[in-house]
């Protein structure tokens, strides 16, 4: 998982027309929530627009990765910390096929 481009282009991005003063981490929460519902319209009643989510997932992973970087926070690194979090919830033995919460297996 590397994404040390994409976040130096969307800093760059940022930078050129001084957008840094709105992204405020709240701003940047509420603008993830925003694209996340936008993303599940793509799938709305059973369909599927694989165009539009390609769109949509990648203002989610941008805005994600936005706040990432304002927080000081490294997208991989806390990935694979919530993973081996997740990973102790949700042992493979126990977990394998199911769907259940960490808590009914």
């Amino acid at each position: 998982m590397s994404d040390e481009i994409a976040r130096e282009a969307l800093r760059a991005f940022v930078r050129e027309r001084d957008w840094e003063q709105f992204h405020t981490p709240e701003n940047l929460a509420k603008s993830i929530s925003i694209e996340a519902a936008e993303l599940l319209e793509c799938f709305q009643w059973g369909g599927e627009n694989l165009v539009a989510a390609k769109d949509e997932l990648a203002d989610v992973l941008t805005y994600c990765l936005l706040l990432a970087d304002r927080l000081g926070l490294d997208p991989q690194a806390i990935v694979l910390e919530k993973l081996e979090q997740t990973r102790s919830k949700y042992p493979a033995e126990k977990a394998r096929g199911r769907s259940e919460k960490y808590d009914r297996l």
